[in-house]
Order: C-alpha cells, then sequence, then structure tokens
C-alpha cells in the first residue's frame, strides 16, 4: 500500500509542476502606465529610484532611468523579461503566488 500512495504522490507533484510551467511559460509583458505609483510603494534601490507596489493582480514597478526587469515563479521559471523605460509600469499576474522580481541590480520577493 505505502508504494501505491508514494506512487500517487509523485504523479501529483509532477503534475503540479507541469501545470505550474504551463501557466508561467505564457509570455507576459510590462506596459506603461500614466498614473504615479501609489504611496505605499516600498523603494528597492535609493541609489537608482526605483519603487515597487502589489495591488490586486497587478506588480507596479517605476524608475527613473531605463531597466531591465526580470519577474520569475518560486520555481525560477522566467516569466518576463523586459527592458522597460523610465517611469510606472505595471504587469497584470493571474496566479496568486510568490514571484521573484529583479529590476536592476535589486531583487524582491513578490506576494500575490
Amino acid at each position: 500500500m505505502t508504494a501505491v500512495l508514494r506512487k500517487i504522490f509523485v504523479t501529483l507533484v509532477m503534475a503540479a509542476t507541469v501545470a505550474t510551467g504551463l501557466q508561467a511559460s505564457s509570455p507576459k509583458a510590462w506596459e506603461e502606465v500614466s498614473t504615479s505609483i501609489p504611496q505605499n510603494a516600498q523603494p528597492v534601490d535609493i541609489d537608482s529610484n526605483i519603487s515597487i507596489a502589489v495591488i490586486d493582480d497587478y506588480i507596479y514597478i517605476h524608475s527613473d532611468k531605463p531597466i531591465t526587469v526580470k519577474l520569475f515563479s518560486i520555481l525560477g521559471q522566467l516569466i518576463s523579461q523586459e527592458t522597460v523605460k523610465a517611469g510606472t509600469h505595471r504587469i497584470h499576474l493571474k496566479s496568486r503566488g510568490i514571484y521573484i522580481l529583479r529590476a536592476g541590480t535589486a531583487t524582491r520577493r513578490i506576494t500575490i
């Protein structure tokens, strides 16, 4: 009976991993927004003046200069990679979870 339960557990873990990979593989795009970043934004990198805020299912990022932004799933799968120009940008994530955001030289954990 233990071998059967082990097989079921391994199958479920593999299915969850594949489902997460399929969801994370669809390319996401950062869109420029004209609104200013919300007041509750946390400064990430004071030297380059990067701020991040999470509101609903959106991650907002503001920078005074162009930066490369990479978004990873908690499993390390690249979800989005883009160089954004100066200003405020956002990305919509349909799935709740924990993500890793790398903006310029700063790295932060994001929870949605």
